[in-house]
């Protein structure tokens, strides 16, 4: 794992994204903090939009889980948070609830723009609550991604296209967005085993990510398949996929 506030240029794999090429503009510029579980992504984007000179993006920070990014986030003042969903230590959500305070300064902002693989529902609208400005998926490309923080930094919100859709119907009205009851059964952290369990995780492999024990993480299951009425992780893995969860 690297140092939470390591902000190196070093190349790496990219992510599905094309060149960001003068996506800063003249005179722009924004300080940014990246937050995702997956180094080799952190690197990746940090290669695509961190050239400052030319995309007027200043990676400041990283972080892999809740606590480093609050850490880090709280350190740096970024203006703003480019915020992965899935983390280990409670997820997005929990990033944004510790982050309050900073959200809300009326002189430093801190904003999120969450960057994520996943397009379901309750992961949009869940940030989204929590405060998030925007939600863009991790097939934008480059100069797409680079507009987007600089639109947040500037207090617009910002959607991938096919989500913009959802998202404006959920807080069209004053009626709350339909709700899972099944799901909402479940704590956060039962939502984070069941949904590294319904993609192929071990235990153990989950322990490790969560930063906690085998047992407790065999306890959470136990919790799941009970409070969900399923006998096994075959069953649980297609209940999680039906919702996509997963």
């Amino acid at each position: 794992m690297s140092d939470p506030t390591e902000t190196s240029g070093t190349t790496g794999a990219a992510p599905a994204a094309e060149p960001a090429q003068g996506g800063g503009g003249a005179g722009r510029h924004v300080r940014v903090v990246l937050v995702d579980d997956h180094r080799m992504f952190r690197t990746g984007v940090q290669a695509e939009i961190g050239r400052t000179e030319e995309t007027g993006v200043e990676v400041v920070g990283e972080a892999a889980d809740v606590d480093q990014a609050v850490t880090v986030i709280t350190a740096t003042r970024p203006e703003v948070v480019l915020l992965d969903v899935h983390l280990p230590g409670g997820g997005g959500v929990e990033v944004l609830r510790r982050c309050a305070p900073l959200m809300s300064d009326p002189e430093r902002p801190v904003r999120f723009l969450a960057l994520s693989v996943s397009d379901a529902a309750e992961d949009v609208i869940g940030v989204i609550r929590g405060g998030a400005r925007g939600y863009v998926t991790k097939t934008i490309t480059g100069t797409d991604l680079v507009d987007s923080v600089f639109r947040v930094q500037e207090g617009d919100a910002v959607f991938s296209p096919r989500l913009a859709g959802f998202v404006l119907d959920a807080f069209a009205s004053t009626d709350a967005p339909p709700v899972d009851e099944d799901l909402d059964r479940l704590t956060q952290r039962e939502r984070e085993v069941l949904r590294l369990i319904a993609r192929g995780y071990a235990y153990k492999e989950i322990a490790k990510q969560l930063f906690i024990s085998v047992k407790t993480v065999e306890s959470h299951v136990s919790a799941v398949l009970r409070k969900l009425q399923l006998s096994n992780r075959h069953e649980l893995t297609r209940w999680a996929t039906a919702r996509r969860l997963v």
